[in-house]
């Protein structure tokens, strides 16, 4: 980790408010940000460690431990609830496969008007997610193991 965080020090050294771009990248290469971390962070921003952590612990995105295999969010904004995704959620719920798939709530995905929406591994956007064609996205992860 520490190589990675050097890694990710110098692309932002110079940046003003570096906290939150470093605490994405890190999480982009490890899949969470782990705690120890923190301090790290910390000491390089010249922060206390309080401020670190309130920021990780803050923004619902961070995770503190590794995900599973995969990570599906489900958009649970009010346009999304709108056109079904609560339904949507609860059914992601009951399909989860431990160590394979963790199920995660977000709070708007930028497709707001064909909803409801999913990310699959934060790349692949999928839209107007019925809960069959859901399935079909599961059992497609399922394939490519």
């Amino acid at each position: 980790m520490n190589a990675i965080l050097k890694t990710i020090f110098a692309k932002h050294q110079d940046r003003p408010g570096a906290l939150l771009p470093i605490l994405h990248d890190l999480q982009h290469a490890l899949g969470y940000v782990p705690d120890d971390a923190g301090p790290l962070i910390a000491k390089e921003l010249n922060l206390s460690r309080a401020e670190v952590h309130g920021v990780i612990t803050y923004y619902h995105h961070f995770r503190r431990t590794p995900p599973d295999r995969h990570v599906v969010q489900v958009c649970c904004a009010e346009a999304c609830q709108a056109n079904g995704s609560e339904a949507l959620a609860a059914h992601a719920a009951k399909h989860m496969r431990n160590g394979e798939v963790d199920v995660e709530p977000v709070y708007c995905l930028g497709l707001c008007s064909i909803g409801p929406n999913i990310q699959i591994d934060e790349t692949e956007l999928h839209a107007q997610v019925t809960l069959s064609k859901f399935d079909a996205l599961m059992q497609e992860l399922g394939d490519g193991k």
